[in-house]
């Protein structure tokens, strides 16, 4: 039997354990790729746009002096009304390899879920699935790429003695880069020219910047509209994350795809978004963005050599021009032709049930190389 305790966070040197939990638990992993440590300390900053929405509660589970686990349980009240139910949502998990304690903390999460009225949870999502979402269930021999993932195979086995069951899963795709897309990708391309797409980068300065990306927030919401678990953003808190990216975006393979006789002040019609895997340069800075994690992250990006691609996003009423088959090819054909070239693309993640993305995925030839999950459990 496991001697420990679980408390609730409530003040700064909670916080602080709070944020230091990873670190011990994946001390040795040699996959792990710490988050930076500021960045998860703002999402329970009272000037997060989430508390004027939502309501959270973190928990600890100590060891002695030594913080050994931690969840956070959320209830999104936009999820709530989207979904129609009283839906809780756990996250920010992490455990060293206890069953008990993995437990404890789930119940503790659960039971405050339970008592603000919530008769299911879903998770591991972090607030949202716009934040870090999913268990990894398979693909542990490798380094999850920028924003996506990671965790010790043990904690499949805490939700399951725990009675978590499958809620869905999501995949992503592998795709080598030393063989050129099939010759469907560079046809759509030409079939979208003739219908009188344009095509170019993101704008990165000033003013054009946040027009790209109000136009951006505009189109992702429309064309992900239903996603499945997903809360509605405001374009403000859109925005907010934007400017964070802004100076890790690369032009050569974040395309734009407009219409030029679009009766709109917005010509945007698709997006190709995608980011060098920054992870290869984040993973010695171990979290901690001082001086010299700054340091380090600038000497070990120029060793960056694949990217991530988050989403390939369309409207509609263009599929029959091509527009998706188009922004693929010009933002993989950026890639390879850049010096030096990217070696790899991740296409990640994409639910099971998505087909439509999956499709014009797997027709690149990329093959599935992870899977993750988000559970769910009655609190009945």
């Amino acid at each position: 039997m496991s001697t420990f305790s679980i408390k609730s966070v409530i003040t700064p040197e909670d916080e602080a354990a709070f944020i230091s939990v990873p670190a011990y638990v994946y001390r040795g992993d040699p996959h792990w790729v710490a988050p930076i440590e500021s960045s998860t300390a703002k999402q329970f900053s009272q000037d997060n746009a989430f508390f004027q929405y939502g309501k959270l509660q973190q928990f600890l589970a100590y060891q002695g002096d030594q913080p050994v686990g931690r969840v956070v349980a959320a209830v999104n009240d936009r999820l709530i009304e989207r979904e129609g139910i009283p839906i809780g949502l756990i996250g920010f998990f992490e455990c060293i390899n206890d069953l008990e304690i993995g437990q404890a903390l789930l119940e503790e999460a659960t039971r405050w879920l339970h008592q603000q009225g919530m008769t299911r949870a879903r998770g591991p999502i972090d607030l949202s699935t716009h934040n870090n979402c999913c268990f990894l269930t398979d693909g542990f021999d490798s380094d999850p790429m920028l924003m996506m993932p990671y965790n010790p195979q043990y904690y499949l086995d805490i939700m399951a003695a725990q009675g978590w069951s499958k809620a869905k899963d999501a995949y992503a795709y592998d795709l080598p880069l030393d063989q050129p897309l099939p010759d469907t990708f560079e046809r759509g391309y030409k079939i979208a020219q003739k219908a009188g797409i344009t095509f170019r980068s993101i704008q990165t300065k000033g003013e054009a910047f946040e027009q790209d990306c109000r136009h951006i927030y505009e189109l992702f919401t429309t064309a992900f509209a239903h996603n499945w678990s997903s809360s509605a953003r405001t374009e403000e808190e859109f925005m907010v994350e934007a400017r964070e990216l802004q100076t890790l975006v690369d032009t050569d393979i974040f395309v734009i795809a407009e219409d030029p006789k679009k009766d709109s002040d917005n010509k945007m019609v698709g997006f190709f978004m995608a980011l060098p895997d920054y992870n290869i340069a984040l993973k010695p800075v171990k979290g901690k963005l001082n001086i010299w994690g700054i340091l380090k992250f600038l000497w070990h990006r120029r060793k960056i050599n694949q990217a991530r691609v988050l989403a390939i996003c369309t409207l509609p009423e263009y599929s029959r021009k091509m527009v998706a088959l188009a922004v693929v090819y010009l933002g993989m054909k950026g890639g390879t032709d850049k010096t030096p070239p990217y070696k790899r693309a991740e296409l990640s993640w994409v639910y099971e049930d998505n087909m439509r993305s999956r499709n014009i995925i797997e027709s690149t030839g990329a093959t599935i190389y992870k899977t993750y999950r988000i559970y769910e459990k009655s609190l009945g």
